[in-house]
């Protein structure tokens, strides 16, 4: 089987994250290690980047890199789970984390 990357998505895959996020480019690039102007060169798919640009990428947005390059995550439960956290400001994320563990247990008492 063969695995082709549209480098065109990839682009617009990391500024529809990046906008989801409330990320200026500024920010995510700082995030990220890497210069403004790279970011918007990667964005527009004027240039290509390493695997560690798209680690920094990746870890700057808490999204798999898996995702980045092929718009899915490794299990379908991850993209439904990935998809609502992402909606959360990460000053949030540990409430949110605590009522997914609450509801867990609820679950699993019943």
């Amino acid at each position: 089987m063969k695995i082709t990357l549209n480098d065109k998505e990839i682009g617009t895959r990391i500024m529809d994250l990046r906008k989801d996020k409330g990320y200026s480019r500024e920010k995510l690039a700082e995030l990220a290690g890497i210069s403004s102007k790279f970011l918007y060169e990667i964005e527009i798919r004027k240039t290509g980047f390493s695997v560690n640009t798209l680690r920094g990428i990746s870890q700057a947005l808490d999204i798999s890199s898996d995702y980045i390059l092929f718009g899915k995550s490794n299990s379908k439960s991850e993209e439904r789970i990935a998809k609502v956290t992402g909606k959360f400001e990460i000053n949030t994320l540990n409430i949110v984390e605590d009522l997914l563990n609450v509801a867990y247990e609820l679950s699993h008492n019943n």
